[in-house]
């Protein structure tokens, strides 16, 4: 038996993974997949520092899992269970980036942007907080850049439960290093038909820190909605040879 950590992306909560939780589990792995702290329905405050806030409850997560820990991150998770990584390396089997950023030592999810910048650059998608702490997302460009493939009745319930992130997390540089981030296995999920991270962007990020497999879902950003079985198929391919799956 593996342990499956999925941990979601902005905006998110771990009910994105709703479809992809009984998939693995009928093959007998465990699957946790949180709210990430003051995240969907968890109401802990969020810290000055979101990142290493973040990365620490996941790093606690990895420390208390039984067997071989798959540990994905999708989109903007895919910063956390990076910087997770650096903090307990040794006990990953394999990360997981699904339709995920893959960010350089010493990057930032703003990437060399201003606040006002990324908010005029989203089209009206991205809203600032009058205080310049928290954004939201609004719910109908949502549903276009992230659920171009879901049904009707998915996109709207997917971007109803929708909730303010912090703006910290975007601004803390990654800490990530060779020797300890560097050495845990990395696979990359691509979403071929992605409307929020083309695919070529994708592939750009992969070049950041090289990913084995490379494995592209036809899928658009969520594919937890649009590919289920698929994306569960890839992560549960990420155990062989570890585990048989039978």
């Amino acid at each position: 038996m593996a342990t499956f950590i999925l941990i979601h992306g902005a905006f998110h909560g771990g009910w994105c993974w709703e479809r992809i939780v009984p998939l693995l589990a009928a093959k007998g792995h465990e699957v946790i997949a949180p709210d990430l702290p003051g995240m969907g329905r968890d109401t802990t405050p969020f810290a000055d520092d979101t990142l290493t806030q973040w990365a620490e409850f996941t790093a606690g997560l990895v420390r208390r899992a039984q067997g071989p820990v798959i540990l994905a991150g999708h989109s903007q998770g895919g910063a956390v269970v990076a910087q997770a990584a650096e903090l307990v390396p040794e006990q990953i089997a394999h990360l997981a980036f699904v339709a995920a950023l893959v960010m350089e030592n010493g990057g930032t999810l703003l990437r060399g942007r201003d606040l006002e910048t990324l908010e005029e650059g989203s089209h009206g998608m991205l809203i600032l907080s009058a205080d310049k702490r928290q954004m939201r997302v609004d719910p109908d460009k949502a549903k276009a850049a992230f659920c171009s493939r879901m049904t009707p009745g998915d996109a709207q319930a997917a971007a109803e439960r929708m909730t303010p992130q912090p703006i910290s997390l975007m601004k803390t540089p990654l800490r990530l290093t060779p020797e300890r981030f560097g050495t845990v296995p990395r696979a990359y999920l691509e979403a071929a038909d992605d409307l929020a991270l083309s695919l070529a962007y994708q592939r750009e990020m992969q070049r950041n820190w090289p990913c084995d497999p490379v494995i592209t879902l036809d899928s658009d950003h969520s594919p937890f909605y649009s590919a289920p079985e698929a994306l569960a198929e890839a992560l549960l391919s990420l155990l062989q040879p570890r585990l048989s799956l039978a």
